[in-house]
């Protein structure tokens, strides 16, 4: 056509064609202009300067599906949260390769056409007979979903990450004084003395009303906000074509139903569904319901009073909500709660005792008098409650000190510090386990130098429509 209208630009026909074209071309232009580019831009992700499309995303998510089974596949697509949970993954996985390819561009290094072909003919999936086989190569990347470039380009980019990563897979060797170290810090044992001080030892009279009204301004309990929630399930054999087709068509009939105004217990009966009206229950105390999943609480605290949420897909049918009412958190009122407050505050009333009784003991100890306790020779795991284990190991040898534990105190006194015997065995994991330790931090540094040198800029417009239509 382009060759006709340059034989023929003389002609008037051809002069109208190309005004129309040259205007279309003006028009698309301007459009672009006026609308900030959003109507041709589908970057969803600037990594550094390298762009990730819509595209490059949509191609990598229908990878990563078709190596799912149906099983997996099916729990992915009957929740919202994790289909948007594994986008969110396969973007991220984009992402990263893309600062390591970056970084390999920027050293200056490249992957020849002659590379990959050797790359592609070294593939076991490829071969026939110990051969490359055209045949076999052209049906995998058919099952695949790739091109010949499109897996030229991938092999290209897995060969430049490597270029880049693969000093962080060498072995890092671990000092010997670390390992020792570590060795004494973790199998050392401790000959330590303790006296326990337990509340109940000592007895308390019931309180009067002014001293509970004093404890209460002291400490006042705070009531959770609480929700009474009613919804609507249409159960749905969610991995059955047909059935899924019937239950998604039963829940449009409801949807409509409560959109003209319909009451949603009235609802759910014309419809056969079934209706639930569930007693206030706060976010941290929910009632014993399998639908009340965390996704489908946090949904519930996030709703508007009144107001019905949009038809929720789960793993076994179909979900209207609605938020009846709300009470706020707020602190409880010092009558309602009187007589729950009594056994509190006896309980603090005999802390204070025995905190007074435990500092007796110390002052003992501390003027070398004998105590009263047991004597142990103590691990990090084992020997003693656990709070004294802890507190044997934070402190030097000749330390004495009071350790708070749950209903009691206990008065410490380390005496010294005992050396672990040599376990060849227990030197040689723990030095495979630094070595460990010391990959992961490098790994973890050169990951945050990529993400310094290519930061990653997510456009929220393009970001946003496209993963709220996912």
């Amino acid at each position: 056509m382009l060759e006709y209208l340059r034989n023929a630009s003389e002609k008037p026909v051809a002069k109208i064609l190309i005004g129309i074209l040259a205007f279309s071309f003006v028009g698309w232009g301007v459009a672009e202009w006026i609308f900030g580019n959003v109507a041709g831009d589908n970057t969803l992700v600037h990594v550094g300067g390298t762009e990730i499309t819509a595209q490059q995303f949509n191609s990598e998510k229908s990878r990563e599906l078709a190596q799912l089974t149906r099983e997996e596949q099916r729990d992915i697509y009957a929740d919202a949260a994790g289909q948007r949970e594994f986008s969110e993954r396969i973007l991220a996985k984009i992402a990263t390769e893309q600062m390591a390819e970056n970084r390999a561009h920027d050293l200056g290094f490249v992957v020849s056409d002659k590379r990959i072909a050797h790359e592609i003919r070294e593939f076991p999936e490829f071969q026939v007979n110990g051969e490359f086989s055209t045949f076999a190569f052209d049906s995998v990347l058919n099952n695949s979903g790739y091109t010949e470039s499109q897996f030229a380009n991938v092999l290209r980019g897995n060969v430049l990450r490597s270029m880049v990563l693969g000093a962080m897979s060498e072995p890092v060797p671990v000092a010997e004084f670390m390992v020792r170290a570590n060795y004494n810090a973790r199998y050392g044992e401790r000959e330590i003395e303790y006296a326990t001080v337990k509340y109940s030892d000592f007895s308390v009279a019931n309180p009067t009303d002014e001293q509970l009204s004093e404890y209460y301004a002291q400490n006042p309990k705070v009531v959770p906000e609480t929700r009474t929630v009613s919804y609507i399930f249409v159960p749905t054999d969610m991995a059955s074509p047909d059935k899924y087709d019937a239950g998604y068509a039963t829940a449009v009939k409801i949807e409509d139903d409560i959109i003209a105004g319909e009451p949603m217990d009235a609802t759910a009966k014309k419809h056969d569904a079934k209706y639930v009206s569930l007693d206030a229950f706060s976010r941290d105390n929910r009632p014993v319901d399998k639908l009340l999943t965390d996704t489908m609480v946090a949904k519930i605290f996030d709703m508007d009073v009144g107001i019905e949420s949009e038809m929720i897909e789960t793993k076994d049918g179909f979900v209207f909500l609605r938020v009846d009412n709300v009470t706020p958190s707020h602190t409880a009122e010092f009558n309602d709660i009187k007589n729950t407050l009594i056994s509190d505050w006896k309980k603090s009333e005999q802390k204070k005792q025995a905190y007074i009784r435990a500092n007796e003991i110390l002052v003992d100890v501390n003027a070398d008098k004998k105590m009263s306790g047991k004597s142990a020779t103590v691990s990090r795991a084992s020997g003693a409650p656990t709070e004294v284990l802890v507190a044997s190991f934070r402190s030097d040898a000749g330390t004495n000190t009071i350790v708070s534990g749950d209903d009691e105190f206990f008065v410490l006194s380390i005496k010294k510090s005992i050396a672990p015997k040599q376990d060849d065995k227990k030197m040689d994991a723990l030095r495979q386990e630094l070595k460990n330790t010391s990959d992961k931090i490098i790994q973890e540094d050169y990951n945050s130098f990529l993400k310094r040198e290519y930061p990653i800029k997510v456009n929220e417009k393009v970001y946003n429509r496209f993963f709220e239509a996912q």
